[in-house]
């Protein structure tokens, strides 16, 4: 069971740094002052699609280990973690209109 975790702890770790490294790559490539992309349409859906298969994964691995991926989540520091809260469109459409 060790070795299990030990592995799970070591593929999690790789998806998290293939993720930051994509990020960097669409950080890095990101046209400045409205110039045209460096990548092609396909490698930005490429990419697009590997964001997806590894949040796919970190979930599939947060319930093989009972982990509430959740939880994972960044959270500002005055946030009520108790209860969500929730806003209605009609009220925002009130408040500006």
């Amino acid at each position: 069971m060790e070795q299990q975790n030990s592995e799970l702890s070591r593929e999690q770790r790789v998806l998290r740094m293939v993720r930051r490294t994509l990020g960097a790559i669409a950080r890095e490539t990101a046209p400045q002052d409205g110039g045209e992309h460096p990548l092609t349409q396909q490698t930005f859906e490429d990419m697009r699609d590997c964001f997806g298969l590894i949040a796919e994964r970190e979930r599939e691995l947060a319930a093989a280990t009972g982990v509430d991926i959740s939880t994972m989540r960044p959270k500002f520091i005055d946030e009520d973690t108790n209860s969500p809260q929730f806003v209605s469109v009609d009220s925002i459409k009130k408040s500006v209109g």
